[in-house]
């Protein structure tokens, strides 16, 4: 199994704790668009998918309302005051560690490239990540698209990259991409959903990702001693 020297991030529900609002956002959107405001868990079953898809899958009697409702986030999203989304506990170390490590760090969300923007900028983290990708420059998750992208950004592969998510999505994009996954079951969906996917591993809270990673970079290194 090869060492591992990129690891890639969902942002909603993975590093930030923002799964409430979008539930609030997109429920708002909804009635002032006049569709039924769907049911939170709903809600945070397409967490992931870009906005259209998303759109797809919740209204899907209302076609003709899919474009207006995406709209409707959009705005709603954008005046919001962001301030209350935080970070996960230890996300910040944890990356700063890893970027001492040298390991590469990239984003692969559903996000659009200006709410991504605006949500790094607040948070001080334009120039945490080496590679990002957004809903609006590749095919929704679960296609391989923003996967591939980012591993040709940054010049490794598929077998030597990690994607973490919290969604079916992130753990369909990568068994489609050809690449090992680390679910994490305390943001959009269930730990049984997502055991379903067959992921790696899972995590219940983001401070067992650095313990977990360590002990597999001490496996990777005895199994390169073997071979020599």
């Amino acid at each position: 199994m090869s060492a591992i020297d990129t690891l890639i991030f969902d942002w909603d529900g993975t590093l930030a704790d923002s799964v409430g609002h979008i539930v609030s956002v997109m429920q708002r959107a909804a009635a002032v668009v006049g569709l039924d405001v769907p049911a939170s868990d709903a809600v945070r079953g397409i967490i992931g998918l870009s906005l259209s898809e998303a759109a797809a899958r919740l209204f899907p009697q209302q076609p003709h309302l899919h474009v207006v409702v995406v709209e409707a986030y959009r705005d709603i999203y954008l005046s919001d005051d962001q301030a209350s989304v935080s970070l996960f506990p230890g996300v910040r170390e944890a990356l700063d560690t890893w970027r001492e490590q040298g390991f590469r760090l990239a984003v692969a969300t559903g996000k659009g490239r200006k709410g991504l923007a605006r949500i790094l900028e607040q948070h001080d983290m334009l120039d945490y990540f080496d590679a990002t990708r957004c809903a609006d420059e590749a095919l929704s998750k679960p296609d391989p698209a923003m996967l591939h992208q980012l591993v040709d950004m940054l010049e490794t592969s598929a077998a030597r990259s990690l994607m973490v998510g919290d969604s079916s999505f992130d753990i369909e994009m990568a068994h489609n991409a050809g690449m090992r996954s680390v679910a994490v079951s305390y943001g959009a969906q269930s730990r049984a959903q997502l055991l379903a996917c067959a992921p790696l591993h899972c995590i219940d809270a983001f401070a067992e990702l650095p313990l977990w990673l360590r002990a597999q970079r001490a496996d990777w290194a005895g199994n390169l001693t073997e071979r020599l």
